[in-house]
C-alpha cells in the first residue's frame, strides 16, 4: 500500500501548526517540507525556524526536501531543527557520498531527489547508500503543476534493481484524485500531495480519499 505524505508548501502558512495537527488527526504519518533557496529553484519557501517550531508541536516523521544549490551549507541547521529525513538533489552542488554521510552521522535518514529529466543511471552508485529516493514528477519549485507521467517509469526501474529492498521510493508532483492511482500502481511507497489536499474545501477528508485511492489492496474505493 502506498502512503500519502502531505506537503506543507500548499498549507495555510498563517495556521501551519493547526494544519499539521489536522493532518495527524486524519492519519498522516509523515510530512513533506519543501525548502527552496531562490537559486536552485526560482521560488523561496521557508527555513529551519519553521521546521524547528513545528517540531515542538508534532511527532510526525519530518522529511525535509532541500531544493537548494548548496545542500552542504544547510544540512546541519535542518538536522538541529529536527528533520527525520533529509533529501537533497543529485543535480545540486557537492559530493553526494559526503552529503549522505553527514546526514546519517547527524542521526537522520538520507534521501536523494532526481528531477524528471535526470536518469537513474546518474545515481546508481548511491542507491545502496540512501534510505529514500524521491522521484520528481514535475519540475521542482512550484506547486499545482501537471504530472509528467513518464517520470513514473523510474519507480518501476528502481524497484527492479537488485539491492533496493531497503529503499523507500517516493514521488512528488501533480498528484490528484486521478494520478494518485497511477503512482500507486507502479509500486511507489510514498506519494506526496500538496495543493490537492490543502486547496480542497476539506483537507482532512481529501487526505483520507487520496489514501483510499492509493490502497490498491482495497481497490482504491
Amino acid at each position: 500500500m502506498s502512503e500519502i505524505v502531505p506537503s506543507l508548501l500548499s498549507a495555510d502558512f498563517s495556521i501551519l501548526a493547526e494544519e499539521v495537527a489536522r493532518m495527524e488527526e486524519a492519519g498522516a504519518k509523515r510530512l513533506h517540507l519543501d525548502v527552496m533557496d531562490g537559486h536552485f529553484v526560482p521560488n523561496l519557501s521557508f527555513g529551519n525556524p519553521v521546521v524547528k517550531s513545528l517540531r515542538n508541536k508534532s511527532d510526525l516523521h519530518f522529511e525535509v526536501h532541500l531544493m537548494v544549490q548548496n545542500p552542504a551549507d544547510r544540512i546541519d541547521e535542518f538536522l538541529k531543527a529536527g528533520a527525520d529525513t533529509l533529501i537533497f538533489h543529485v543535480e545540486a552542488d557537492g559530493d553526494d557520498i559526503e552529503l549522505i554521510k553527514r546526514i546519517k552521522t547527524g542521526g537522520a535518514e538520507a534521501g536523494i531527489s532526481v528531477k524528471p529529466g535526470t536518469p537513474l543511471s546518474s545515481i546508481s552508485n548511491l542507491i545502496s547508500e540512501i534510505d529514500l529516493l524521491l522521484v520528481m514528477t514535475v519540475e521542482p519549485g512550484f506547486g499545482g503543476q501537471e504530472m509528467i507521467k513518464s517520470a513514473l517509469q523510474k519507480v518501476n526501474e528502481v524497484k527492479r534493481m537488485n539491492g533496493t529492498e531497503h529503499l523507500l521510493v517516493e514521488v512528488d508532483g501533480g498528484i490528484n484524485l486521478e494520478t494518485v492511482r497511477e503512482a500507486a500502481e507502479v509500486g511507489t511507497d510514498l506519494i506526496v500531495s500538496g495543493s490537492t489536499i490543502f486547496h480542497s474545501s476539506d483537507p482532512s477528508e481529501m487526505f483520507k480519499t487520496l489514501s483510499r485511492k492509493a490502497d490498491l489492496d482495497n481497490n482504491g474505493h
